[in-house]
Formats: C-alpha cells, sequence, structure tokens
C-alpha cells in the first residue's frame, strides 16, 4: 500500500493541502525516522520550504486532514492501523507516529 492510497482509504481527499503535506512528511520520516522526534521544530518546516508555506499552515492544513479522518472518513481503518481503538482525535504527531509505523511495517514484511 502506498502513502496515497492508505490516505484516501482514510477518506483524506487529495483535494486538501494537508493531504500533500502529509504525503511528503511520511516520505520524509520513511527516509529518516528521526523527524518522528521533533514534528513541529524538524518536519514542518522541511514541509513548509518543499511547498512555500509557513510552518503554521503546514500544521493547520495537517490538523485539518486528521479533523476528516476522524470525524468524515475511516475511522476503523485508522484503529485497524493504529493497533487499538483511540479514545480520542490523535494529534498531528499521533498521527504521523500511527501513518508512519503502519507504512514501515508493511515496506519491512515486502522485504522478507
Amino acid at each position: 500500500m502506498t502513502v496515497t492510497s492508505l490516505m484516501l482509504s482514510l477518506g483524506i481527499h487529495s483535494t486538501l493541502k494537508g493531504f500533500h503535506y502529509l504525503r511528503y512528511g511520511l516520505g520524509l520520516c520513511m527516509e529518516d525516522e528521526d523527524y518522528l522526534l521533533s514534528v513541529y521544530k524538524e518536519l514542518y518546516p522541511k514541509i513548509a520550504i518543499r511547498f512555500a508555506t509557513s510552518q503554521d499552515g503546514v500544521e493547520h492544513c495537517i490538523r485539518t486532514a486528521v479533523y476528516n479522518c476522524w470525524y468524515k472518513g475511516n475511522r476503523k481503518l485508522l484503529f485497524k492501523i493504529a493497533g487499538y481503538e483511540l479514545t480520542h482525535k490523535p494529534t498531528n504527531g499521533e498521527f504521523i507516529d500511527i501513518l508512519y509505523h503502519y507504512l514501515d511495517t508493511l515496506d519491512r514484511m515486502k522485504s522478507i
């Protein structure tokens, strides 16, 4: 499963800026998982530079994408990906972490 197909399956549509920011950010995390340790200080600025926007704009648009997944998207798939039923809407960092670990697990399974 690709990052794009995963996000579409979660109900995050490509018409949202946050879709594109998440896709790029997850790609960065797949290359260097240290981004997960400093989402606001390292990951958001890198995404902001790539898309010629502000760090706060990146944060807001990703939050909107998470909102759309939680309230309008496929919450059951998110629970499955997380491995447990979430009791509240995840923060941006939690959401990125959940998707990263799911994609990383799939990637490792391919190489077996």
